[in-house]
């Protein structure tokens, strides 16, 4: 099988999925916008501070043979966003919003599919919002749609979320879930329709497609992988000093809980010092929200590596998220030996075995989670016997793990669920 892989934004899971699928001699071609590669411009943009964000999307070199980039819609978006045209981003409307990234870049694939077939492509590698157009020119050609869902399917989102409207109606406008329109919901259906194998990275994800109202291809769960271990790690504060470092990030979302963990840490007090990462998701007010990070050390951006310097200098993880279709923060934080608390919504019941590497908690209860907070206070010495474990299974399951069992997947040699 001869595959050509297409991403907007390429990211962890899609460079390694890429990378596998050459190593496994499987790749035709890499379809994105932005790809970095030794020499090229992107590489050189990316030593100014200004054009940094390009240096993550650093693309193995020996695939840039295979790689076709169209770049304008991407830079069109990351330069609105920087100047403030909020019109030119606007969601699904907006010329350069992420939508039109995503369709755009679709376009293009689907156009060079037929040529692609006459060199022995037979399969089209695509994820969600991005791989209707060359799906329905791949059936057309009698070629494989392999579908890669994120995050978990839109109709459960619905149906867990809304609840939260009324639990906590105050952090409503932080719930940006339902403001896809009919148009792009039937989109995201029919991707999942003409796909012929569908692959999440979790078995929540894979959950969540019971929601679908009609019968859907094999699904196969293919967990993400874990960055570089920290070299070392000093778990010395941790036993012997008050209060409690914790650590969020995410979007400031009711999504990823974040009203639960302001509540449980405002029950704790003085024993915890919070810190939080990430920027607001939505224009609208929010006092609820603003008055919660008043009240702690809220940092809105940070370049990756500083993120991963300050997971090494926290105690404890948390990421409450009520519907995650992974969450890479998980596997960032346990590879730098910070375990998590995070809850059965993500994929912390694929990567964590409760207290021995990691701690699951109950989604959307407050209680549960204030629980295991109280209990880190209680016995610190915990937090480094878990931490070390974290990182002990981080090292098991490197990037390359995951592009080979995506490859085996894609050959039918997994089980399907």
């Amino acid at each position: 099988m001869k595959v050509v892989i297409a991403h907007p934004t390429g990211n962890a899971f899609f460079r390694a999925a890429a990378n596998g699928l050459y190593e496994a001699n499987m790749l035709s071609g890499l379809r994105t916008t932005v790809a970095t590669f030794p020499g090229n411009i992107f590489d050189k943009l990316s030593t100014y501070n200004a054009f940094a964000e390009f240096s993550r999307r650093k693309y193995n070199p020996q695939l840039q043979k295979l790689t076709k980039a169209w770049p304008f819609y991407e830079l069109g978006r990351i330069a609105a966003s920087k100047a403030g045209l909020k019109n030119l981003i606007k969601q699904e409307t907006g010329i350069f919003s992420v939508d039109g990234v995503y369709r755009n870049l679709d376009k293009h694939v689907a156009a060079g599919l037929k040529a692609m077939q006459s060199t022995g492509t037979d399969a089209v590698y695509a994820y969600e919002d991005g791989a209707l157009h060359s799906f329905r020119e791949a059936k057309m050609l009698n070629m494989q749609c392999l579908y890669d869902l994120p995050i978990g399917y839109w109709r459960t989102a619905k149906r867990l979320l809304e609840l939260e409207y009324e639990r906590w109606p105050e952090w409503r406008p932080t719930l940006l879930s339902f403001g896809d329109s009919e148009t792009k919901l039937a989109r995201k259906d029919e991707e999942l329709l003409l796909a012929d194998k569908i692959f999440v990275a979790s078995q929540f994800t894979a959950s969540t497609l019971k929601d679908y109202p009609g019968k859907l291809a094999p699904i196969v769960v293919v967990p993400y992988a874990f960055p570089p271990v920290a070299a070392d790690r000093n778990y010395t504060s941790a036993a012997v000093t008050k209060p409690l470092k914790l650590l969020f990030v995410g979007g400031l979302s009711q999504r990823k809980g974040i009203a639960d963990l302001f509540a449980a840490v405002e029950n704790l007090k003085k024993h915890v010092e919070l810190t939080v990462v990430g920027k607001k998701v939505s224009d609208q007010p929010c006092p609820a929200l603003d008055a919660a990070l008043a009240k702690h050390r809220w940092i809105p951006s940070l370049p990756h590596d500083e993120v991963l310097k300050l997971m090494h200098q926290h105690d404890i993880l948390v990421f409450p998220s009520l519907f995650e279709g992974f969450g890479l923060v998980i596997t960032e934080a346990m590879s730098q030996g910070t375990p998590v608390i995070t809850t059965d919504r993500t994929a912390g019941p694929d990567l964590i075995t409760h207290g021995k590497n990691g701690w699951l908690v109950e989604a959307g209860s407050t209680t549960a989670l204030q629980n295991a907070i109280e209990e880190l206070i209680s016995h610190p010495q915990h937090i480094a016997e878990v931490g070390r474990e974290a990182m002990r299974s981080a090292s098991k399951r490197p990037w390359s793990v995951y592009g080979e069992e995506l490859v085996d997947a894609i050959r039918g040699k997994t089980s399907d669920s």
